[in-house]
């Protein structure tokens, strides 16, 4: 930092929880500028280092990057109503920053004249939406980019060899798919003739799911195409160590297993699990009935997906 006192340099010594004295005659009208010289760099993110911030001094950068969906912009004394529950957008969607060096994105920031604290960066950026970082604390009233994907061209190549993997995947599980049920939507529950004695709904991370417990059941009329070769595949969301995630699974009448989850994942992200169905249950049928029934004073757990699935 610098001093100046009616624009004249002033001699200081300064250092960390430190202060400065200007002992002089003062006089009205004198005046004091204070200088604190502040440079571009960036902060890793701790737990997830391939992100980064824009820093400038102490300054955080961040990018609009729409006004779209903004649901529940004004908190409200609802319960919940502090929480931000407009649609999520792809994260593969999001800008991603390019460069091989990447201590180096912070020199390529380059301030925008007349707009004090706005930048532009030169790095190059996939999925570019604009280019104008502004200091974190005027943007509001909008999604914005705070925290940035960073990567180097290879990192960036494999970033999108996994990307293609996952779709591969995805196409291929699609292709073994029979049927399909998303729990806890009506259409498509309505569309395999649901039937319940006392289950719930619920939301969790922008999925459906249905729940029962105590002996209670909920069940879905799936197609088989006259198959026999099937196994049932359900999606589980992994946390919930303190539940008692015990439950049957029929197929008509026909027990295909006994599930406990309980204390099984211990992890926050979506599990999947599948349970071959026995071919007897299936001989000669269009159609079979899949029965979720919780045992006794236990929780199924919530079901995401159901999907009856070819045997590998």
């Amino acid at each position: 930092m610098s001093v100046k006192v009616n624009g004249q340099p002033v001699s200081i010594v300064t250092g960390p929880s430190s202060y400065i004295t200007i002992d002089r005659q003062w006089k009205k009208g004198d005046v004091v500028d204070v200088s604190f010289p502040m440079y571009n760099y960036i902060k890793y993110l701790p737990n997830l280092p391939q992100y980064i911030a824009l820093m400038h001094g102490p300054v955080m950068l961040a990018m609009k990057t729409g006004t779209e969906d903004l649901a529940h912009l004004i908190a409200d004394d609802s319960r919940f109503g502090q929480l931000a529950v407009g649609k999520k957008l792809p994260t593969d969607q999001a800008p991603i920053l390019i460069n091989n060096d990447i201590e180096a994105i912070a020199s390529q920031l380059k301030p925008v004249d007349g707009k004090p604290l706005h930048f532009t960066l030169s790095t190059r950026m996939v999925n570019e939406i604009r280019n104008e970082l502004i200091p974190f604390f005027e943007l509001h009233d909008a999604r914005y980019m705070m925290y940035w994907l960073a990567l180097s061209e290879d990192s960036y190549q494999g970033y999108l060899d996994n990307l293609a993997k996952q779709e591969q995947e995805r196409q291929a599980l699609e292709d073994r798919t029979v049927d399909k049920v998303q729990p806890g939507e009506q259409q498509p529950e309505s569309d395999h003739f649901m039937e319940t004695d006392d289950s719930y709904v619920g939301n969790s991370n922008d999925v459906f799911f249905r729940d029962a417990n105590d002996g209670h059941y909920f069940s879905y009329l799936m197609q088989t195409g006259g198959q026999t070769a099937l196994a049932l595949r359900l999606k589980y969301w992994g946390v919930g160590e303190w539940k008692s995630h015990e439950f049957d699974i029929y197929a008509d009448d026909v027990l295909v297993t006994s599930v406990n989850n309980t204390g099984k994942y211990r992890i926050s992200e979506f599990k999947y699990e599948t349970y071959p169905i026995p071919a007897d249950a299936l001989k000669g049928k269009q159609q079979v009935r899949i029965k979720f029934v919780a045992k006794p004073k236990k929780q199924i757990g919530e079901i995401y997906e159901v999907r009856l699935v070819k045997s590998e």
